[in-house]
């Protein structure tokens, strides 16, 4: 199975590759971005190049698919999204994305994110699809909860982030449930 790119009415999702770097950096160095983020903002860009890295050797093992989001209509880079594919016998996936902040409150994470479910579902046949996302990060729960992810847990104090601790939802959606959706 070859999947680089994914297409919704909107969007146009590709797999991260090396040329991806600048916009990359660009979006993981903005504080608004990394407020609810414990990986925090990277010193330079070779540090993003390792991060890049990482994810496309990932994808060449079928272990994470990290997608840069282009906007279909102008080819901007507006974000990136993963789906991350767990251990085998459990058929399980996780997902995290990035917005570029002047593309926020438009749509294009929920769109982003139902375009990824599906993949994980009908692509690659996955069983369940978790997201983990900061209890204070609003625009996040909105999200995961329009894209018919269920709030499962509460697990307290969890995430590093510049401000202190900070607890974490834990959704998820069942294949099952993306089907009678």
């Amino acid at each position: 199975m070859k999947t680089s790119v994914l297409f919704t009415n909107r969007l146009q999702l590709r797999i991260v590759v090396s040329s991806d770097l600048i916009q990359i950096h660009q979006l993981l160095s903005f504080p608004e971005v990394d407020q609810y983020n414990a990986l925090g903002i990277p010193t330079n860009k070779e540090v993003t190049q390792v991060y890049l890295d990482e994810w496309i050797e990932s994808f060449s093992m079928r272990k994470e698919f990290v997608f840069s989001i282009f906007l279909q209509s102008t080819d901007d880079f507006i974000g990136l999204i993963s789906l991350r594919i767990g251990n085998p016998k459990y058929n399980i996936g996780s997902i995290w994305y990035k917005l570029h902040p002047e593309f926020w409150a438009k749509g294009y994470a929920t769109e982003a994110v139902k375009k990824v479910l599906q993949f994980g579902f009908e692509k690659l046949e996955l069983h369940r699809i978790e997201a983990g996302c900061a209890v204070d990060n609003i625009g996040s729960i909105r999200v995961l909860e329009k894209c018919g992810m269920i709030k499962e847990g509460h697990k307290r104090k969890v995430l590093p982030l510049k401000t202190g601790w900070s607890d974490n939802y834990e959704y998820a959606i069942l294949e099952e449930d993306w089907k009678s959706n």
